[in-house]
Parts: C-alpha cells; structure tokens; sequence
C-alpha cells in the first residue's frame, strides 16, 4: 500500500513536471515571438540599410532632406519635452497635494491624448487653426502661421505626448505623501526650496522616466503631425514623414531604410534608457 506522504510527494513531483513543461512552452513561445516580430524586422531594416556598406548608407542619411527631418524632429523634441515635463510635474502636484471640486475630471482630461487617434488631434487643429477654422481668419488677420510650419508640429506633437510624465509622477507622489513636505514647511522652507530639496528628489526617477516615454514618442510621432505639417520636404517633414515619402517613391534601397534604421535606433536607446531608470528607481 502507498502512504499518504507518498501519494501527496508523488502529487507534488507530477504538479512539478506539469508546471516546467508550460513553463517551458510560454518562454520558447515568447521567444519564438519575439524573434517573428521584433528581432527580425529590426535586422531586415539594418540589413536593408547596410546593403551597399557604410559609405551608400552615410550618403543617403546626410541628404539635405533628411537631415531637415532629424534637425526638424530634434527641434520639436527638445520644445516639447521640457513643456510636458513641466506640466505633468504640475498636474500631478496639483492632483496629489489638494482636494478640489473637478480634481477627477482634470484627470480624465490629462488622459485623453491616450484615448483618441493622433489623427483625430490633428485634424481638431485643422479645424482650430486653420483658413476656415475657428481661428483661422484672426491668424490670417494678424499673419501669425501655425498650420503646415513648426509652430503647428510642436503643438500637434505636445497634444499627444502630454501624458506620459503626469502618469509616471503622480502615483510616485500620491504614494509618498505630503509629510516630508509639510515638515519641511514648519521648519521654515519656501515654496521653491520645499520641491527643490523634498519634492524633486523623491520623484526624479519617475520624472526621467516620464521623460524618457515623452521623448521617444515626440520622435516617433507621425499621424497628427502628418496632418498638420502639410509635408513638405525640406521644410515640414519630420523623419516619420520622412521615411513614409521615400517609401511613397518606391525608393526601398538604401535611403528609406536608412532614415528608418535612425529612427529605429533612437528607439533602441530610449529603451535602454528607460530599462535603466526602472532598474535603479527601487533602490533611490
């Protein structure tokens, strides 16, 4: 006769070898996904770029359109970072230190760039901005361009990226508490001194990590600056648009490949950047 323990250890030996097996299956899985989906439409891009060597490949990225779209986007996101960085740090003090009537709804609101196609965005400042939009007579009026130049990129792109520190920041603070703060208050700090000295250094990480997400999706937006911007080459394309009207032209050697490869590497350092912030956030 088997024993109860014996029966409950060969219970538990069989639970086990069940549990690796599909252990072992959602990892070879994952991986086998992975690889299909991520790993080698990045190494058919780099391939595709360094098809002819490095000289084709240097050729086609310091083309004058193609550096006014990296120059174009690098502009756009060093406005629209800084901006967004100060608003979510705002929103979130705001939402986490005080209790107001439509504290809810200022959420929502702050949420919705999330919640509606960038497209959509872009056309809503089509509609704001534009010849015949609701402004558009009194921009017309004092000569003032917004729609199809920098101005209208900047504000399409600010629009889709206004979320990402607000939600990195916030939970961070809601978290923490005012405590240290009101101490710092009755021992006789300011305002600027109690986020200088209390506030910022509790929520840095989260705060360059919010960076991190806002900078890789200012770069990496297309659909709202693409009806905003009125693409023109040399002018409005930022490297999104860039990449999609060199595909347009059925150019598919080096050139369109080798602006997307850019973009695919800014994206690669945006990652490590943010695996790295996520790694030492715990432990500061």
């Amino acid at each position: 006769m088997i024993s109860a323990e014996e029966q409950i250890a060969a219970s538990r030996h069989l639970a086990t070898k069940s549990g690796q097996g599909v252990q072992r299956f959602l990892i070879g899985l994952a991986v086998v996904l992975t690889a299909v989906m991520i790993v080698a439409p990045l190494a058919y891009i780099f391939r595709r770029a360094f098809a002819d060597g490095v000289g084709p490949y240097w050729a086609a990225i310091t083309t004058p359109d193609t550096l006014h779209a990296i120059w174009l986007t690098v502009i756009v996101t060093i406005v629209v970072v800084p901006v967004n960085v100060a608003f979510g740090i705002a929103v979130a003090w705001v939402v986490a230190r005080f209790r107001f009537p439509g504290r809810g709804l200022l959420m929502t609101l702050v949420e919705i760039p999330f919640s509606i196609s960038p497209i959509i965005a872009g056309i809503c400042y089509l509609l704001l901005y534009g010849r015949r939009g609701i402004l558009g007579p009194f921009l017309q009026e004092h000569n003032i361009t917004i729609l199809f130049a920098l101005p209208g990129i900047i504000l399409v792109t600010m629009f889709v990226t206004a979320p990402f520190v607000a939600r990195e920041v916030l939970p961070l603070m809601l978290a923490k508490g005012s405590e240290q703060e009101e101490a710092a208050v009755t021992l006789g700090a300011k305002g600027w001194q109690v986020f200088r000295y209390v506030t910022l250094p509790g929520i840095r990480w989260a705060l360059l990590y919010g960076a991190v997400l806002c900078s890789a999706r200012a770069v990496g937006e297309f659909g709202g600056v693409s009806v905003v911007s009125g693409r023109t080459r040399g002018q409005t394309n930022t490297l999104p648009l860039q990449v999609e009207q060199l595909f347009n032209d059925l150019n598919t050697g080096v050139a369109a490949f080798a602006a997307a490869s850019t973009l695919t590497v800014i994206a690669i350092i945006a990652l490590f950047a943010k695996a790295l912030l996520q790694a030492r956030a715990p432990h500061n």
